[in-house]
């Protein structure tokens, strides 16, 4: 039988190492970026290093924009913003009871052309929706109440439905909120520089400063390390665990047949000695030659009697099997045990 929860815990210690290593190593890549202190300064970086592909930096800077969106809810003014709609209501389920459930009416996204700005120059940003740890500030949550008519109420109830509201959540990147970007920077035929994702390489838009997620990715990659190790300890053991049942199970059953084999010699000589050459016969007419003997299997001295019902073996006596819950030879459940009798 295969060790099935064994096996799982090492697959998931494969996967989280997996992980940890991939933290590890883009905390390794974020340490070898190029920094750039100002943003007046990139623009230099770039023409001295025209030859080098792709060239990774870190900037930071607030977030601006020369056509920024006017929120509606929140009235924010920001460069990304993602409104959702959700409908919430009441179901009627099979046990007759109303349950609270939800269901997504709107989800749109939009955003406007947007640099950073650190005073001495600004930076484009492209393709920020799609860099890891980008974060959107929740600008305004609304609760709508249902005011359907009383037609359609009646309705909805018939079908199982009662209408709560509208839950609306407006996220934003406002204006003014300080980030750090990490990715390619290039510059345009009109002396435009942008950021954007690299072929190969990081790419980050965050809240935190470039320190903060160096320290951020070591510390996932040790607990990765650590988890994986636990569930590979505890994968083995019951990998381990089960093997080593399976070992003595087999060694179990190769002594009973053993002890079985021998006591059947040692019968059969004394009966073929007793008969005086006379051939005995067991109870299913064949020959006992000392392949096939018909004595208990638990104690050895009394001859089978018993036949396990559903399984339909016989190998033991009426008196061992009133203390048995499974069949000694397929581990089948014993829900009935027929005696027998010889004719």
């Amino acid at each position: 039988m295969v060790p099935w929860g064994g096996v799982t815990c090492c697959l998931s210690a494969a996967a989280l190492y997996l992980l940890g290593r991939s933290s590890g190593k883009d905390a390794e890549v974020l340490k070898s970026v190029t920094r750039v202190n100002q943003l007046k300064d990139l623009a230099q970086l770039l023409e001295a290093a025209n030859k080098v592909l792709p060239f990774v930096v870190t900037i930071s800077g607030r977030v601006s924009s020369d056509t920024p969106i006017n929120c509606e809810y929140s009235g924010l003014r920001g460069v990304i913003v993602e409104e959702t709609a959700e409908q919430h209501f009441l179901k009627h389920n099979d046990a007759g009871s109303w349950i609270q459930d939800s269901a997504l009416m709107l989800s749109m996204c939009k955003e406007v052309p947007w640099y950073l700005d650190d005073g001495s120059a600004r930076v484009y940003v492209v393709g920020a929706r799609g860099a890891a740890g980008l974060v959107l500030t929740v600008g305004s949550e609304v609760f709508e109440e249902s005011g359907r008519s009383l037609v359609r109420g009646t309705l909805d109830y018939l079908q199982g439905l009662k209408m709560l509201g509208v839950k609306r959540i407006e996220r934003v990147l406002p204006t003014g909120t300080p980030l750090t970007v990490v990715g390619e920077a290039i510059k345009d035929d009109i002396g435009t520089v942008r950021i954007q994702r690299p072929l190969k390489g990081p790419f980050y838009v965050s809240h935190k400063t470039i320190d903060q997620l160096i320290a951020n990715l070591g510390k996932w990659a040790r607990w990765y390390k650590y988890a994986s190790v636990g569930f590979a300890a505890f994968g083995f053991y019951l990998i381990a665990k089960q093997a080593f049942q399976y070992i003595m199970e087999r060694k179990r059953h190769w002594e009973i047949k053993k002890r079985v084999l021998d006591a059947a010699a040692k019968r059969t000589t004394s009966d073929t000695e007793g008969s005086n050459g006379k051939a005995e016969f067991g109870v299913n007419g064949t020959r006992k030659d000392g392949q096939m003997p018909d004595i208990c299997v638990i104690c050895l001295e009394q001859e089978y009697n018993s036949v396990f019902v559903p399984c339909g073996h016989m190998c033991c006596c009426v008196t061992c099997s009133s203390h048995l819950t499974s069949c000694p030879l397929c581990r089948s459940r014993i829900t009935q045990v027929v005696k027998t009798y010889r004719h």
